[in-house]
């Protein structure tokens, strides 16, 4: 994957007209060529360009007119709305056209076909016919016919194509053109100028270049609805913001737009409302539905002091929230971006095929050129007409929908599913990685354990009592973001101490705090840390471990140099974390865990999940280390955590795995995102990731093995020995054929179910 200079602005542009991979190939390289973009990717699939350019080096009027130059419209998106609702938009637009077209051509095609090939197929049609009406007045109606489709809605591929042509840039549009245009121009020539022709070749094919037309138009029609259904993920994302909110401004109540938002707002939501932004309950208590952020399906309660997310709906009770987050800094918006930049992300195998793509429509050309010639100048008994059949037939059979879409839309679809099932790629390429994954390591604190540790015991030597040490631990830890710090700080409110003030702070990240609280010193952490502050702790550590549970953890407290209190802290194993690791071990995947905490505590939580490779005791500067011992024996390496520690162990690895619920650290250095911290995301991550690819393979397989085997069968290679030819028409049908095939194939993906069993 290209690394991007964090110099560089990002521009995301919706680009129309582009038909095939010939076209992305074209519209990429004229972008480069824009001074100041370092990279350009664009996707058939969203109708997409992603640019990276150096800070003020490419301005968006440059990019939009590049794209123009190279025959294609483009127009910016900007932040305030998601591109779900715009190329959502774009193919329901192409949709509705498309269809009204195919209904034109068909009312039209149908008449002239029946005539036409029931002259040929019934016997007696043609004299009757001919009884009827004079041929040239027949020939005549077919030409009114035939113009009429080929120029009122098939008339988009003329528009688009022979521009195309006269660029040097020809392209899907330019074959239909061609191939369409050549067996209409040949008819009408016979039609009216009949002399021109030599005698033996004086047939029409009117009723081909209108079938032509009318099945490319099917096809296309049928994409445009596939294409609108593979992005239901990011369109019902999208629907899940509000688009209003009633705030408080000036002590009065107004309806405003979201994006009119600002932060500090006070927001007032009703029950059944949805929450428009992110923020905290300034007054009010209900129950919230979180289930898109954390899968669970009952409501939380939600009161003053506590974080709310946008998106989310109030079931019951009246909330006043305090704006904190707007706009596209939500997690909803964030969300729809992560989906959106994979959905437009492309795989190595992608930049090979667009290689082979964009020389794939000029060889075409150049081939129904040497097969007019072949079967015109070097093959006696043939005439111009049957040159001309064969060489249209070519140019119609061709396929480059289906190449240029064979990669994008299968990572268009799958990475939709994953979105609806939890699992967010921030990066595309990960989706290939994770396919390999042969070893995934877990942190065990908030990702296989609920993270939040309960207070289970106080030991104390001190002749203090104990509630009043645990008021001076807790007030000690209370600045501390560890987990263990939180649940001292929540036992002691829970029985209702009293705090003292804390004077002085600091944390060592993974073992502990030192604190001055009331002028004395105060020590919390590991067995490691006050020793190495020079505290014996010999006599309750003997205490301490013959009164601890199973995967408890324990904390040591010492004021003024002296141990006072062992507090024992239990996690509790997260009900889906047996199953996860299950699975995993059933898909032959090895699973290790990495902890901070004591190797006792660790191999007491991994006997239960039935882990065998545990890394107990590491620093959070160390597992990065970790990993990297890991990898001696291990081809791709994922890694799960959630937490600011994980961040370096999750960019170390070959896949980092974020649990939603972590910090946004963490989640800044994962290539994917589990929302709602379900552990068995990860094996549904694995699978997705699986058959997506083997889509892919399938879809690759497919486009370029049709078109290998039925370009030669169209151009009549195999007809001198076996008499096998096509004809235009059922050419057309299979190059329609071929690119439903394609997306019809990707959208398979939508039906994985995302459940992972042993």
């Amino acid at each position: 994957m290209t690394q991007i200079a964090a110099t560089t602005n990002t521009i995301v542009l919706s680009v129309s007209g582009m038909s095939c991979a010939s076209c992305v190939g074209r519209v990429e390289r004229a972008l480069n060529a824009v001074p100041g973009v370092t990279e350009a990717n664009v996707n058939l699939a969203t109708q997409r360009a992603t640019v990276h350019a150096s800070s003020g080096a490419a301005d968006d009027e440059a990019l939009v007119a590049a794209v123009g130059k190279a025959g294609y419209e483009a127009e910016v998106q900007r932040d305030d709305h998601s591109s779900a609702e715009t190329t959502h938009g774009h193919h329901d637009e192409d949709a509705a056209e498309l269809k009204r077209d195919v209904i034109i051509a068909t009312a039209l095609t149908l008449p002239l076909f029946i005539l036409e090939m029931g002259s040929h197929l019934i016997p007696g049609m043609h004299h009757a016919l001919i009884g009827m009406v004079p041929q040239q007045s027949l020939h005549i109606l077919y030409f009114i016919l035939a113009s009429i489709v080929l120029f009122w809605p098939g008339l988009r591929f003329f528009r688009i194509g022979v521009p195309a042509l006269f660029r040097g840039a020809p392209e899907m549009n330019t074959l239909v053109a061609l191939g369409a245009g050549a067996a209409w121009a040949f008819s009408s020539v016979v039609t009216f100028a009949p002399q021109l022709v030599p005698e033996a070749s004086r047939f029409v094919y009117f009723e081909a270049a209108a079938v032509i037309v009318t099945l490319v138009l099917v096809g296309r029609w049928l994409e445009a609805r596939a294409k609108g259904r593979a992005n239901t993920a990011i369109e019902k994302l999208a629907d899940r913001q509000a688009k209003s909110a009633r705030v408080l401004r000036n002590g009065q109540t107004e309806e405003i737009a979201i994006a009119d938002i600002r932060i500090g707002d006070l927001i007032i939501v009703r029950p059944g409302e949805r929450i428009a932004v992110d923020g905290t309950v300034r007054e009010g208590t209900a129950h919230v539905d979180e289930s898109m952020i954390s899968g669970e399906p009952l409501p939380v309660s939600r009161s003053a002091g506590e974080p709310v997310i946008g998106g989310t709906i109030a079931t019951d009770g009246t909330l006043t929230i305090a704006a904190e987050k707007v706009g596209r800094n939500t997690m909803l918006s964030q969300i729809i971006r992560m989906v959106e930049d994979a959905q437009g992300a492309k795989l190595p195998i992608q930049s090979l095929v667009d290689k082979i793509t964009f020389y794939f429509v000029p060889a075409v050309m150049a081939l129904a050129a040497a097969t007019f010639l072949v079967w015109w100048l070097l093959l006696p008994e043939s005439t111009v007409a049957d040159a001309l059949v064969h060489a249209v037939a070519v140019l119609i059979i061709a396929c480059p929908c289906a190449m240029g879409l064979a990669t994008p839309m299968s990572i268009m679809v799958g990475t939709g599913r994953a979105a609806e099932l939890g699992v967010l790629f921030r990066r595309g390429d990960a989706l290939e990685r994770l396919r390999s994954t042969d070893l995934v390591v877990f942190d065990k604190t908030g990702t296989l354990t609920l993270g939040r540790p309960v207070l289970d015991q106080i030991i104390v030597v001190d002749p203090v009592g104990e509630d009043e040490i645990l008021a001076v631990v807790a007030a000690a830890e209370s600045r501390s973001e560890h987990p263990l710090a939180a649940a001292i700080v929540t036992g002691a409110e829970k029985r209702g101490l009293n705090m003292p003030a804390l004077e002085q702070f600091t944390a060592v990240a993974g073992l502990g705090v030192n604190a001055t609280i009331n002028g004395r010193s105060v020590v919390v952490g590991s067995p490691r840390f006050l020793q190495q502050s020079g505290i014996t702790l010999d006599a309750l550590t003997e205490k301490a471990e013959a009164a601890r549970q199973p995967g408890a953890s324990i904390v040591y407290a010492a004021i003024e140099g002296r141990p006072v209190a062992a507090l024992l802290v239990a996690d509790t194993i997260k009900p889906e974390s047996r199953t996860a690791i299950e699975a995993l071990r059933q898909r032959g995947i090895e699973v290790a865990m990495i902890t901070g905490d004591s190797a006792q505590t660790a191999k007491a939580i991994a006997g239960e999940l039935g882990i065998e490779t545990v890394e107990a005791e590491v620093m959070p500067g160390d597992k990065a280390a970790a990993i990297k011992r890991l990898r001696d024996r291990h081809r791709t390496i994922s890694f799960v955590g959630d937490g600011i520690n994980d961040a370096p162990a999750l960019a170390e690895a070959d896949i980092g795995i974020a649990m939603g619920t972590g910090t946004d650290v963490a989640i800044d250095s994962a290539d994917l995102v589990l929302v709602g911290g379900d552990p068995r995301l990860v094996g549904t991550a694995i699978d997705l990731s699986q058959k997506t690819l083997r889509n892919i393979g399938q879809n690759l397989v497919w486009a370029f093995g049709y078109n290998v085997l039925l370009i030669p069968v169209a151009a009549g290679v195999f007809y001198p020995f076996t008499g096998l030819t096509l004809s235009p028409m059922l050419g057309a049908l299979a190059m329609a054929f071929s690119s439903v095939f394609v997306v019809g194939n990707a959208l398979r993906l939508r039906g994985h179910n995302g459940k992972v069993t042993p």
